[in-house]
């Protein structure tokens, strides 16, 4: 490098092999800065300080929302763990225990993960939750604990993951 700096050197030798980043449009992001604090007349989430959070509710707020509720509300999930084979079908009632458990670990930080619904399609268990990554964590908790197939994927439906478990 010889007398010139890490700085100089990035700025003057640009990377051509950057990618870029395509944005993913989810209709339930917050675009502008709420009022603080605002209050969930749904859940009771506060919003304070740029974040949604538990806490209690102030005497004067404005209320709105959360885009966990609007999920919800709309029918919208952002993530699908589909169950099957005759393991799910057997011990459903420990595997939901299970997926509510870890979302009420998940839910006490982050109020957005929450599980929508459990319903029973064509023999399948799919359970819809309003995050993403509460769908992972569900997916990945059921092969830590029963082994079975995991698969993830990611579809165009603004950023949603579906999970398929089969044992």
């Amino acid at each position: 490098m010889h007398g010139r700096t890490r700085a100089s050197r990035t700025v003057r030798e640009r990377r051509r092999d950057r990618l870029i980043r395509e944005r993913v449009h989810d209709p339930y992001k917050i675009r502008r800065k709420l009022p603080d604090p605002t209050m969930c007349p749904g859940c009771g989430a506060m919003y304070r300080a740029g974040r949604w959070q538990w806490g209690s509710p102030a005497v004067d707020n404005f209320r709105t929302l959360c885009p966990a509720c609007c999920r919800i509300r709309d029918g919208y999930p952002a993530g699908f763990v589909t169950l099957s084979g005759s393991f799910a079908a057997i011990h459903r009632g420990e595997i939901m225990r299970l997926a509510h458990h870890l979302e009420e670990r998940e839910k006490s930080q982050h109020p957005f993960k929450r599980i929508i619904e459990a319903t029973e399609v064509d023999g399948d268990w799919v359970i819809t939750t309003t995050d993403s990554s509460l769908a992972r964590s569900i997916g990945d908790a059921l092969h830590r604990a029963y082994r079975g197939d995991l698969n993830y994927q990611f579809t165009d439906e603004a950023d949603a993951l579906r999970v398929t478990w089969r044992r």
